[in-house]
Formats: structure tokens, sequence, C-alpha cells
């Protein structure tokens, strides 16, 4: 429809005017928003009492699964709702791989608005579940639905990002790839202010603080997505020009196609470069509070007792300290994905990743003797480094990858790998999770129940050191040819610098600096917002 034309990719090619400094926070008003998907778990709690409202009223114990799944008279289990958190990241690799092609040709913008139409719609959905009580519109709407939006908007601004920044690759996807991570600093708050205010003595006010967050993340996502724009073929920042080949030879100028990606072995040992760093963090990510809290038992209170022997109300107080940790390292996980995409533009991608694998292993494996000697400090510290390489794993990749492989059609080959991450998300809490038990079922104290996981942990960023040790330049045989470029491009609807007269008018020409400011501001107030909750809450670690 003539209507839509301005979300094709050819509408949004930049004139030569455009500030590429307002394409990072458009980036950032989407990602912010889908971050959201980490701090789910604030609605846990109040959606297991939807119906009971004070209290969980229980099911029927001969009720079977699909009986409770249909039912609105009973309340609902966490372990039920948390099948909507495995479905995000799921259906947001799936996503990711199966659309990344697609977004390559329709452009960002689009994606972007079909991302915020999923996600947002995804809200919406879920609330009508929460209304009617049934936990299946929940799984559709949010974790389906939002899923698929979910990829499409994490994926979104990687490739605009590369070529609006071909000096500094790092450090733009660190900056969108940040906000991801920071979304539930903001998002989490938000949704316990609100559920605060809807709620009454006949609700807990879930659905509509659903509806009400889809609202305002609509109009983030709207604006974010709508303010993309795409550098003209050939464009490349003033001043600035690309490598010698022969400078880094990691650093390809040539164009790999993303349908060939998975018969090349540099592919897939990036792959496991990233489903092992990420195995090592998330695994400990999701049980940073137990971890914290039955290692250190009643030191953190200045007390010589063990976990088991602490009052109920001591361990009331402990999990407050933990729940500061938990802060903690998501700061730090956060700060990771833009301080370590960064030092990358400067040490190189192979290089950034071997410190993440040689430091990461001295510090899995140094754990253990902190956590005995009760050094509190250099626990919390080693970690905090631990979380921030985690971090830095996800923003760096794109960006090896562009090297690797070029940047024509890097989001898609991004898109790909983010399977990895899916794995990672698997593999990393049931190795934690289930040594725990193991270990705690066989007469392990619980104080010492996470040696042998972090020396497991230890050993899997060795092997990924070794993959990372393998990588070597991409062959010429995957390269694409001149003429597979051409068409490739040209499914892409790009255009160089001299045929862009359209373009520049849609671009509205030069940059308004205000424009420029606005944007930052309107991504950098609710930030810090979010940084300075979280700072407050991470704080009682230190008292």
């Amino acid at each position: 429809m003539a209507f839509f034309d301005f979300l094709e990719k050819d509408r949004t090619i930049a004139g030569s005017g455009f500030n590429r400094w307002l394409v990072p926070p458009a980036a950032l008003a989407i990602h912010l928003c889908i971050g959201m998907a980490y701090g789910f778990s604030v609605f846990w709690l109040p959606l297991s009492r939807a119906v009971g409202v004070t209290e969980p009223l229980a099911c029927a114990a001969e009720m079977d699964l699909m009986a409770r799944i249909l039912s609105s008279t009973c309340d609902w289990q966490i372990s039920m709702l948390g099948w909507m958190y495995t479905m995000f990241f799921v259906f947001l690799g799936l996503s990711a791989w199966l659309f990344g092609g697609w977004l390559e040709h329709a452009g960002p913008r689009k994606a972007g608005v079909v991302s915020a139409l999923c996600w947002c719609g995804g809200l919406v959905i879920s609330a009508l579940g929460v209304y009617h009580h049934q936990i299946w519109l929940m799984w559709i709407g949010s974790g389906v639905i939002g899923g698929i939006g979910l990829g499409l908007g994490y994926i979104s601004p990687v490739s605009t990002l590369i070529k609006w920044f071909p000096d500094r690759r790092g450090m733009a996807t660190g900056m969108a790839i940040m906000g991801f991570g920071g979304g539930a600093m903001i998002g989490a708050p938000l949704a316990d202010m609100l559920m605060k205010h809807f709620a009454t003595d006949a609700g807990v006010g879930v659905w509509q603080t659903f509806l009400a967050m889809a609202a305002i993340y609509f109009v983030f996502m709207m604006a974010g997505a709508l303010s993309y724009r795409v550098p003209a073929t050939g464009w490349k920042p003033a001043g600035w020009a690309p490598p010698a080949t022969n400078a880094n030879a990691m650093i390809t100028t040539r164009h790999v196609h993303a349908s060939k990606v998975w018969g090349i072995p540099q592919f897939w040992l990036v792959w496991l470069v990233l489903c092992l760093n990420v195995t090592a963090g998330i695994g400990i990510l999701g049980m940073a509070s137990p971890l914290l809290q039955e290692i250190f038992g009643g030191q953190l209170l200045g007390v010589g007792t063990a976990f088991n022997e602490l009052t109920l109300a001591q361990k009331g107080q402990i999990a407050a300290i933990a729940a500061g940790f938990t802060g903690l390292l998501s700061l730090f996980n956060i700060g990771g994905r833009f301080v370590w995409a960064s030092c990358s533009d400067f040490l190189g991608r192979k290089v950034t990743y071997g410190i993440f694998f040689v430091l990461g292993f001295a510090l899995y494996a140094s754990i253990p003797s902190m956590a005995h000697g009760g050094h509190l400090p250099l626990f919390v510290g080693f970690f905090c480094i631990i979380l921030s390489m985690y971090g830095g794993g996800f923003a760096t990749v794109p960006a090896y990858l562009a090297d690797l492989f070029g940047t024509q059609m890097v989001g898609a080959i991004h898109g790909r790998l983010l399977t990895a991450w899916a794995a990672a998300g698997v593999f990393g809490p049931i190795l934690v999770n289930y040594v725990r038990e193991y270990q705690i079922a066989n007469g392990v104290p619980k104080a010492q129940a996470y040696d042998f996981t972090m020396y497991v942990l230890a050993g899997l960023l060795l092997v990924g050191l070794v993959c990372n040790l393998l990588v070597r330049p991409i062959a010429d045989k995957h390269f694409m040819t001149d003429a597979e470029l051409a068409a490739e491009k040209k499914l892409a609807h790009e255009r160089d610098a001299a045929a862009s007269t359209g373009a520049a008018a849609a671009s509205g020409g030069a940059t308004s600096p205000i424009a420029v400011a606005f944007g930052w501001l309107a991504v950098g107030i609710p930030m810090a917002i979010g940084i300075s909750i979280t700072v407050q809450k991470a704080s009682v670690l230190f008292k």
C-alpha cells in the first residue's frame, strides 16, 4: 500500500547531511523496551495470586495439566508462568535466524515497526489472558508473538550501526546491545510502581500494567524505528579510510552470503565461542541470589552461622543483601557490553575474546578459595568482572562477525549465530542447578556445593579459548563474487550517494543538533533513573 511506502528501505537512505549519532539512540529506544524480557519475573508472584489476590488459590490436586491451563478459578503456579520466560529466548533465537535475511532486504525501519507491533501486541494479548485468567493467551501473546518481536528488535540495528560506524564497530553495537541488558533495570521498577498503582482489593493490577507498558513501549519503539536511517552505498565517515587488508588479516573488505555460513568452519568456531562464554555467565546470573546466600550465610550479617542455621528473620535480611548483589551484577553486565565492545575496536575481537577466556578461567578457578576464605569483597568483585565479560561477549560478537564475514549481510549472520544463545540458555542453568542439587543430595554442605561447578565452568572457558585461537580468516571461495554482491545489493534496495537524491529529502537534509540531543536525552534519562535505582539496591551489600 502506498500509505506504508515510508517503511521501505529505499525511503530510509540518509542524505549527505544526516548525523550518524542519531542512530544509536534509535536503537537504544527499541532495545530498552524489549529488554524488559529479562525483568518479567517481577510479574510472577502477583500473577501467582491473580485469583486469590491476597493469597494464592491452589488448584485441586486431581486437576490435570490441561485443566489447570484452562481453569479460571484457581491460581497459576510460578513454574507454569516461567515457561513464558523460556519462550522469550527460544523465539528470539528462532525469529532472528528465520527473519535475518528478510531484515537485510526490508531494512531496519520496517523490522523495527514489526518488532514494536509484536512486542507491544503480545503485551496486549497477555493483558487479555490475565483479565480472563487464561495462561495460554499469555504464552501465545508475550511468549510466542512477543518473542518474535524480541528477535527482530534485537538484530534490527546491528547491520545498520556497523555500516554507520565502520571506524568503531564494537562501540556502536555495544551501545545498542547495552540497552537490551538495561531494559529490566528500567522496566522492572516501572512495572512494580504500576502494579501498586492499579492494585485493588479485587485485583493485583497486572493486566492494567501490561496495557500501560504496551502503550509506553509502543511510543518509544515506533520513535526508534522511524528514526532509523541507512547510509548510502559507499558512504564513510569524513577523514576515515578503510584499513588495508594486509594490516589486519582478520578484517575483510569482502562479503559472505548468509546462506553459506552453515558450511564455514569459522562460523561454528565463533558459535562455540559465544555459546561457551554465555553458558559460563548465564547459569551464574540465574543463581546469583541463592549462590551468595548459601556460600556466605551469616557472614553477610557479621555472624558465623551457616545458611541452614539462620532464623527466618536473618534469612530475610540476607535475601535483601543478595538482591543488591544481583542488581550489581546486572549493572556490570550492562556496562561490560559497552566498555568491552569499545575496547575491542582497539584490541581486536579475537584478542578481546582471548581476554574473556583467560581472565574468566582464572577468576572461576579462584572463586572457591575466595569463598572458603570468607573474602566477600573479592568474591563480589570477581563475579562483577565475570558478568561484565558475559555482557561484553554479546556486544562484541556482531563486530567479530562483520570483521570475518563482511558487513553486507552481518545482520542475517548474527541472527543465525544467536542460536548459540538459545543453546547456552539451556546448558548454563542446567549445569549450575543440577550439579548443585547432585552435590547437596550426596551430602556436600551448601557452602561448598558450587565448588565443582566453578571448576567445570573454568574448563568450559578453556575450550572456548581453544576455539577462539582456531579462528582464521575466511577462505576466498566463501566470499560473494562481484556479480553476486551486486545482485544482493539490488535485493537490499541499496543505492549509492549519487543516486540517493530522494533519500536526502526523506532524511530531512542536515540533522539538527537539537534532534540529536533530544534523542540521547529520551533514552539517557530513563537509563540514568534505572542505574540510580540499581545502585541504591546494591548499596546494602557494602553496609
